[in-house]
């Protein structure tokens, strides 16, 4: 390659990537421009995190607080509704990670008040706010759309989706704040919605619309967010054993059917709430630096394809 050639190379790479981090060349390539740090290392160094829908033992709020904390978060907010288990599970992350510091919030993450308060407790305390992953949501009643009533609609409308939009509203702003620790604006807003919120088929009505619209918010937030350096994404679980799910698998393993949860997607099994932390954890962090008002499919599969029987497709 000419020497004119690497010129306009180094010079094409400096255009698309201006915000580098990175320096020097080798046998005068230019380097690699990256946003994020080191791949092995903390994920999440120094950053704030609140997570809604924390509680349960076997959910993907719990999950998400141990990789964040592992991966080198500041602080954790734990947040739920239900507040059973939120001390154990302060004091469990606390142990692992004694660096962390761990909140417990008990609080509706549908009640915009509770909202305001945890997001200005963050800036209070630690003057920035990086990740915000509003993860609660409840299952609504288990009927056909006629016999569901107005009320009840609206109560998962209110719980899955006004939550996200009530993180999004009070977190945005929040993320924009800057100081000597945080140079730059930044954030990471993701909310939880469901294989049901890109296909019918995978909940009742409620639950359905509530996760669409998720991905809607996310996808039309992300636009009226531009040039802020705030990201907001969506994840849409597929069938995952969590303490929501758990009445499914028990009836299934009671039955001696256990092997059969999930057989409708490629990987032919259920996931756990680990698998989906993960793909959370990689939004929140600097790594995911150019996802934004994406439905990330975490499901196995399912939502690649249509539904047919097996052996049977022609």
């Amino acid at each position: 390659m000419s020497d004119a050639a690497k010129r306009r190379i180094a010079a094409l790479g400096s255009q698309l990537s201006p915000q580098s981090n990175s320096s020097g060349s080798f046998e005068g390539m230019p380097a690699i421009k990256k946003i994020a740090g080191t791949s092995n290392g903390p994920r999440v160094q120094g950053k704030v995190v609140i997570i809604t829908g924390a509680n349960s033992i076997m959910g993907i709020g719990r999950a998400t607080a141990h990789l964040f904390a592992e991966g080198g978060a500041k602080a954790v907010y734990i947040c739920d509704y239900d507040n059973k288990n939120l001390e154990a599970h302060r004091r469990e992350i606390t142990s692992l990670y004694p660096t962390v510091d761990v909140h417990a919030r008990p609080f509706d993450a549908a009640d915009e008040k509770a909202v305001k308060a945890v997001v200005d407790d963050a800036i209070e305390k630690y003057g920035r706010l990086d990740v915000f992953f509003a993860n609660a949501g409840i299952v609504g009643p288990m009927a056909a759309f006629t016999d569901i009533s107005k009320e009840d609609f609206m109560k998962v409308i209110d719980t899955n989706t006004a939550s996200v939009f009530l993180a999004a509203k009070y977190a945005a702003p929040a993320m924009m704040k800057t100081s000597p620790e945080k140079t730059s604006a930044s954030g990471s807003i993701i909310g939880t919605a469901s294989v049901a919120g890109l296909r019918s088929n995978a909940g009742t009505t409620p639950y359905a619309a509530s996760k669409a619209a998720v991905v809607s918010l996310a996808q039309s937030i992300s636009y009226q967010l531009s040039g802020t350096g705030i990201r907001i994404n969506s994840i849409c679980p597929g069938l995952i054993e969590t303490g929501m799910t758990a009445p499914t698998f028990e009836s299934a393993r009671a039955r001696g059917t256990e092997k059969k949860l999930g057989q409708l997607n490629p990987l032919k099994r259920a996931g756990v709430a680990d698998e989906v932390a993960r793909v959370v954890l990689f939004l929140g962090s600097d790594e995911a630096s150019y996802v934004n008002g994406q439905a990330w499919a975490v499901d196995g599969g399912l939502s690649a394809g249509h539904p047919y029987v097996l052996g049977k497709m022609a």
